[in-house]
């Protein structure tokens, strides 16, 4: 039987037998997650923009500078997009960096009252894969790997 005390001494070196690229795809993916599930709760089928969308842009999100239109659409697109890539390991660290500009645009702009409830998570997922890079099991990787 393993006490308590013999778990935490092991723990460590345990942690340390996963591969950083497999954290990393976890990272991605689980970022991916958010705003894919997000994007695809504004859509019909497979990319038209609800009308509830526009709706939302327009009456709850009230984003300053852009039409709501406008808005419905970047948001929309760019949360089916940057997902994708993120995915598949493509741009990833610019894909984390715009979900995190969004992020920050919701946060300041749209919910001010959701940091700790909700973007902060978001936040730290963003800037892992962001400083991070997105590991060996991605595209940027195999693409660099072919330039050297």
């Amino acid at each position: 039987m393993t006490t308590a005390p013999a778990l935490h001494r092991a723990l460590p070196a345990l942690l340390n037998r996963v591969s950083p690229s497999l954290v990393q795809l976890v990272l991605r993916f689980g970022l991916a997650g958010i705003f894919w599930s997000s994007g695809r709760s504004k859509v019909e089928g497979l990319m038209t923009i609800s009308e509830n969308t526009y709706f939302l842009f327009e009456e709850e999100y009230r984003l300053p500078l852009l039409s709501p239109q406008l808005a419905a659409q970047l948001g929309t697109y760019a949360e089916h997009l940057f997902p994708i890539l993120l995915v598949i390991g493509l741009a990833t660290r610019l894909s984390a960096l715009a979900l995190f500009g969004m992020t920050l645009v919701i946060q300041l702009l749209v919910y001010p009252g959701a940091l700790i409830s909700t973007h902060l998570g978001w936040f730290a997922l963003a800037l892992a894969v962001a400083t991070g890079g997105p590991g060996t099991l991605s595209l940027d990787h195999l693409l660099l790997r072919q330039r050297a």
